[in-house]
């Protein structure tokens, strides 16, 4: 039995292997562009024979069966084996930064729908005011009760936890300096290193000494709303913030050092949110880098250069830096665990595994992965199974990206800028929200569906959605790439009305010239 790609299936629909699974020994490549890790590093195994055919998708579930889903989230985040490493009350980036984020922008979501589409659809509400304090409030407990469930898991499955910072003393080594000062070392069988990112400081002059500078954590622990804010930085976490913000009321101009923000999404999205982020009242100083920030009596200066050379700046109670992360491996002392790294990037081939047999490392910490809370849960469960004894591999081709700005974006697969680059033959697709009854109903019909796919066979190579739950809708694009499913295929799948997914059909239709409800 074969399927539509030709790989020969067993008859539970599995692929056939032809060769034993890969073990630990295959090697951790690192990019030549890429400077030699330290020379205490230990040496990349050698390189083994990959199996044959890809390994069957149902990877998690085989794992769930065999030893129960907790085990497979627990490992995503933690050490496995029952230890668990932490460093103390320090929360995993997604309770620290993705989540609080989110309630941020549903109270600034709520807020602006009130103020813009209230009176239109009959919901006049007299003084709408800001409580920025409660905002906070909610924030906190929504990210205490997902806290307090994780350890109430760990507690369940009877997972022992260890309060206390750890650092390699030796291959598959660990000391654990703990809170009240003692140590302890230990071993394992395995390993997972999972400690995450953290914001990243750029070797801007005046940023550390100005108390006013603040990064994304604190960004979301501010006791006051700030009248003015400066965003340093066109990226995810510095637009989302922005979005939030300026709908609370503080003035928002973000400066940038390339000409366009949001390089990941295709350019058809980044156009729609800018326009709409301008009509909120945030300003824009693309090609405009920052040289330095000074003291002011608002709070601090922002001083940069313009492409034609001219200093420009931007004063503001906060300046909120949202240059990017870095892994958080610092205090880690890898090289004394003989774990090859770039500049602290650990690592990994593609069942997360180190040089160091039986060491993993999975998410932010790991050089050339997406950090996305989503990209490395699906690491850790990969370590998981290869762990146990499966054969599991990461395979970022199906990651969405999301940027839960406003209107909210997300996008898997190649972008139309990286079909060109690559020279691919490939047709577009798109869809205007304006046209589907159950977005104009949400948000006046503001945004697009874009799909990409290859002109000979029709086969999805990225879709992209800016507009109401374009980050819910953004799931079918990546199972169409996983199924390697063609336009046909989707247009041929009946999708319920009304709905905003409608558009993700109307999409496919006009990819093919047979569109329905606009122009081909």
């Amino acid at each position: 039995m074969e399927n539509k790609g030709g790989k020969r299936l067993a008859p539970t629909g599995e692929p056939v292997k032809t060769t034993p699974p890969a073990t630990a020994a295959d090697e951790v490549k690192i990019p030549a562009e890429q400077p030699a890790p330290a020379e205490s590093a230990a040496p990349a195994p050698a390189e083994t024979a990959a199996p044959a055919a890809k390994p069957a998708k149902s990877r998690g579930r085989r794992l769930w069966d065999d030893y129960g889903y907790l085990l497979v989230t627990l490992a995503a985040v933690f050490v496995l084996f029952k230890v668990l490493l932490q460093l103390a009350y320090v929360p995993s980036g997604s309770m620290e930064t993705t989540i609080p984020t989110k309630c941020l922008l549903h109270s600034a979501e709520l807020l602006e729908d009130i103020k813009n589409q209230g009176k239109e659809i009959g919901v006049e509400v007299e003084g709408v005011k800001v409580n920025f304090p409660q905002v906070i409030a909610h924030k906190n407990a929504i990210s205490k009760q997902l806290t307090s469930g994780v350890a109430g898991l760990l507690k369940l499955n009877k997972v022992k936890k260890i309060d206390g910072e750890a650092a390699f003393v030796g291959e598959k080594r660990i000391r654990v300096t703990k809170p009240d000062g003692s140590a302890e070392e230990m071993t394992a069988d395995a390993i997972i290193v999972a400690t995450g990112s953290v914001n990243a400081v750029p070797p801007i002059p005046g940023i550390r000494e100005n108390p006013n500078c603040i990064d994304s954590t604190g960004a979301l622990s501010l006791e006051k709303l700030p009248e003015s804010m400066v965003v340093i930085g066109g990226g995810v976490i510095g637009l989302e913030l922005a979005c939030a913000y300026a709908a609370f009321g503080t003035r928002i101009t973000v400066v940038e050092a390339m000409d366009h923000m949001l390089p990941m999404l295709d350019g058809d999205l980044t156009a729609v949110g800018v326009a709409h982020m301008k009509k909120m009242g945030i300003a824009f100083a693309l090609e405009c880098p920052v040289q330095a920030v000074e003291p002011s009596p608002v709070g601090a200066k922002v001083v940069c250069t313009t492409k034609s050379g001219d200093t420009v700046t931007f004063e503001a109670e906060k300046v909120l830096v949202a240059i990017g992360r870095k892994a958080n491996t610092a205090s880690l002392d890898l090289e004394a665990g003989g774990i090859r790294n770039d500049r602290g990037r650990i690592l990994v081939n593609d069942r997360m595994q180190t040089n160091v047999p039986g060491v993993y490392a999975i998410g932010d910490c790991v050089f050339g992965k997406a950090q996305l809370a989503h990209t490395a849960s699906a690491m850790g469960e990969v370590a998981a199974e290869n762990i146990m004894g499966h054969d599991s591999t990461y395979d970022e081709s199906t990651n969405p990206t999301c940027v839960y700005m406003e209107p909210e974006a997300a996008s898997v697969g190649l972008t139309e800028e990286q079909c060109k680059a690559k020279g691919l033959d490939y047709k577009v697709g798109k869809f205007p929200m304006s046209a589907n009854g159950k977005a104009l109903i949400i948000n006046g019909g503001e945004g697009l569906v874009k799909i990409i796919s290859d002109a000979k066979y029709g086969e999805v190579l990225g879709m992209h959605i800016i507009g109401p739950r374009a980050t819910d809708l953004i799931s079918e694009g990546a199972l169409a790439i996983r199924l390697e499913a063609t336009v046909d295929e989707l247009i041929s799948t009946i999708h319920s009305h009304p709905t905003v997914t409608e558009t993700i059909r109307e999409a496919a239709l006009n990819a093919m010239g047979r569109a329905i409800h606009t122009k081909n």
